[in-house]
């Protein structure tokens, strides 16, 4: 057993239906294979135990695992292209990335680039785009089991409209991402997800094909891109006959409590009560809408339907992996909104960034601090004298501390990362 001491920030009750941040100071928890199984004030938790390791993450913040709903495995080689609405980008930067997956020494370096970039940030679970080759996804989830990520992928299916060399067949569809469900599907902390890259790429026969792989793996999440870009979405409309976007998954009986569908910028009143009545979750990926120019998300129409919502990073049309910026990129969305806009705080924040991620993925023994979960956390620790240690040094109490951690915080913050209590990163502390 070890007593971790610290500060702990959490929220374990939903911030938009009335819950408020849980600030501990000076307290301490007590880990025991790598499950909490005692919080309290450090004083009092020591007394109880006083023969058990100590490890001080006093001077810091400490914050659970990140949840990141929506990452390309793939992409981390693209972030950066400037300039260009979806369509274009993908042509330009990200299916060009994703062709080079078919090489497996190549695939190989980027899936040890991602791993790492996703753990240096904080993040100790994600619902990851894996890659249009199932050799490649093989690599990711071997290459997250190195690390210990709490990972859920799978193949992305495609049968028409974009590049060539990426395109499959359902029956190819069908038997590979079996193939790979069968290998890697609860296997350590690793799950699936059927994953066709998005309406426009898929012909109803293989959505169909969709449902039938999710109906035969059980726990399986599916995930999917939905009205990001409205040229996008003009061309899903004629690709369906005249359907709405929501309802070209929904016709495959493919949303549901199981799915995460990314961006969701341009939704319909009619596609959000779908989303609500059926318990998915929506990805908001607040970098990549502003970088790609698709738009300002509509927080307050997803609340008043009762659409659950969490964060992506969207690397590569994000900027990066860390969910410190895609909070403070939210934050400012809903600013720019004015009265259409949610008026969000930290506590919020945070929430989109744990609770509501762990809750999207099925992961219910993750996302928060307290007894009875599994240890996912990170120590935000800044150097003295940097921006984030002068912010907090100044700030009023541990909410504003949290919203300057949001506003200046970088993953040179992160200090240390520990899944089911186990370091997974290079940073020892105290």
């Amino acid at each position: 057993m070890t007593l971790f001491r610290g500060t702990f920030l959490d929220t374990p009750e939903n911030p938009f239906t009335g819950g408020a941040l849980r600030v501990a100071t000076d307290a301490a928890l007590l880990v025991e294979d790598g499950l909490i199984t005692a919080r309290g004030s450090y004083a009092d938790l020591r007394d109880a135990h006083p023969a058990e390791r100590v490890v001080d993450l006093t001077g810091g913040l400490v914050l659970p695992g990140f949840v990141d709903t929506h990452v390309h495995f793939p992409q981390i080689r693209a972030v950066g292209g400037m300039g260009m609405p979806l369509l274009e980008w993908l042509d330009r930067y990200a299916l060009p990335e994703e062709a080079r997956m078919a090489d497996d020494t190549y695939a190989s370096g980027v899936a040890d680039e991602f791993v790492r970039g996703l753990a240096a940030a904080g993040t100790t679970s994600a619902l990851v785009f894996g890659a249009h080759f199932a050799s490649a996804v093989d690599i990711l989830f071997t290459a997250a089991s190195r690390v210990g990520l709490r990972i859920t992928s799978g193949l992305v299916v495609s049968d028409r409209i974009i590049r060539a060399d990426l395109l499959t067949t359902p029956e190819r569809a069908y038997t590979e991402s079996l193939a790979l469900a069968a290998r890697w599907h609860g296997v350590g902390r690793n799950r699936y997800a059927v994953t066709p890259r998005f309406s426009l790429s898929c012909t109803d026969d293989l959505l169909a094909t969709c449902h039938t792989i999710l109906e035969e793996i059980p726990g399986a999440l599916f995930t999917s891109h939905l009205n990001e870009n409205e040229a996008e979405i003009a061309t899903v409309t004629e690709l369906f006959g005249g359907s709405d976007y929501v309802s070209t998954y929904d016709k495959h009986r493919l949303v549901d409590h199981r799915s995460v569908l990314a961006h969701n910028v341009h939704p319909t009143d009619v596609e959000l009560k779908l989303l609500g009545d059926s318990g998915a979750t929506v990805a908001h990926c607040p970098t990549s809408n502003a970088a790609l120019g698709s738009g300002l998300f509509p927080l307050t129409r997803h609340l008043e339907h009762g659409v659950r919502v969490a964060l992506g990073s969207d690397v590569g049309a994000g900027t990066g992996f860390s969910l410190l910026k895609e909070g403070l990129q939210a934050y400012f969305c809903q600013q720019l909104m004015g009265d259409r806009g949610v008026a969000l705080n930290s506590a919020h924040l945070l929430h989109l960034a744990t609770t509501a991620g762990a809750t999207a993925l099925g992961l219910d023994d993750v996302g928060e601090l307290s007894v009875g979960k599994r240890f996912d956390a990170q120590l935000l620790r800044p150097a003295d004298g940097s921006p984030l240690a002068i912010g907090l040094e100044h700030a009023e109490d541990a909410e504003d501390a949290l919203a300057r951690a949001f506003t200046l915080g970088t993953p040179a913050d992160v200090r240390a990362v520990w899944i089911d209590g186990q370091l997974v990163n290079d940073v020892e502390v105290g």
